[in-house]
């Protein structure tokens, strides 16, 4: 619950952002505070409506990812399938990403059209407990609705994007003298919003370990594996893709860009590990 009430104040921060915009910008341009708020989110709205409907198809044809059988692959097929039996969801689509460095991702807009995809290098790489692991944290982002949080999210942040952008437009083509102080306002928004977006995504990765290690019940195994993966990441990030997806990897397979934590979709990875094995040491899984 910690992590799902600290997501709703970064939540409730986001949306007072995007009001103040929206009074700005409707009261200077528009003379109705609540009509400036409308139009921008609106729009927004319909870019990420878009994403969230049809983003599980793009992203696996992004990375080339085969929706498998049973026959394909018995040994992750059965995980993920007693998984999501023990979440108690419903069985997801499985599919296998044909990339050398060992990751997992969840996509889907809803527990009956959720899809949970594997690398050939984490199935290559990691034991069955440790792939146990993996498999419930990426249960987890779909039991939790994950893909549904972050693409509100992802409306918001986008909806004061456009709007610092319509703004910045609209000087160039304006005599209409603005206030240094409005400016400073659009300028820092947008980034502020950014900032907001990420901590949303990260407090999502640790309730997902969180909520993973209790599916698996072994927390050892998923920090054993988050550290590989982490390790493996860095040594070999993954070629092509594209950066805004890194949100949906268990880890970031980006890392060796150098991105600040503060900038980051995932935890550190140090945290991460340290607050698996606190629960492994304070609860008997058995």
């Amino acid at each position: 619950m910690r992590y799902a009430g600290r997501t709703i104040g970064l939540f409730g921060f986001m949306i007072m952002l995007f009001v103040g915009i929206g009074y700005l910008i409707g009261g200077l341009y528009m003379g109705n505070w609540i009509m400036g708020t409308l139009v921008f989110l609106c729009i927004a709205g319909a870019i990420n409506m878009f994403a969230y409907f049809y983003s599980d198809k793009l992203i696996l044809k992004m990375y080339r990812a085969q929706i498998i059988e049973e026959h394909d692959n018995p040994r992750l097929y059965n995980i993920v399938k007693k998984i999501a039996m023990d979440a108690d969801i419903p069985m997801p689509k499985v599919a296998i990403v044909p990339m050398g460095t060992p990751n997992a991702f969840a996509t889907g807009r809803n527990k009956n059209k959720a899809v949970v995809a594997a690398t050939q290098g984490l199935l290559a790489m990691l034991n069955d407990d440790e792939l146990r692991g993996v498999i419930a944290h990426e249960v987890a982002h779909v039991k939790n609705r994950d893909m549904m949080v972050m693409s509100v999210a992802a409306t918001l942040a986008g909806a004061i994007a456009f709007m610092a952008r319509m703004v910045w437009f609209q000087m160039f083509f304006s005599r209409r003298r603005i206030s240094p102080i409005f400016l400073v306002v659009m300028i820092l928004a947008p980034i502020a919003a950014i900032l907001v977006k990420m901590a949303i995504s990260r407090k999502r990765e640790y309730y997902a370990d969180e909520e993973g290690a209790r599916i698996s019940k072994n927390p050892n195994a998923l920090a054993d594996a988050l550290e590989t993966l982490h390790d493996q990441s860095i040594k070999h990030p993954i070629k092509g893709g594209n950066p805004s997806t890194s949100s949906l990897f268990i880890v970031n397979p980006f890392a060796a860009g150098g991105f600040v934590n503060l900038f980051s979709t995932h935890p550190p990875m140090e945290e991460r590990v340290k607050r698996l094995r606190k629960m492994a040491a304070e609860y008997s899984y058995l």
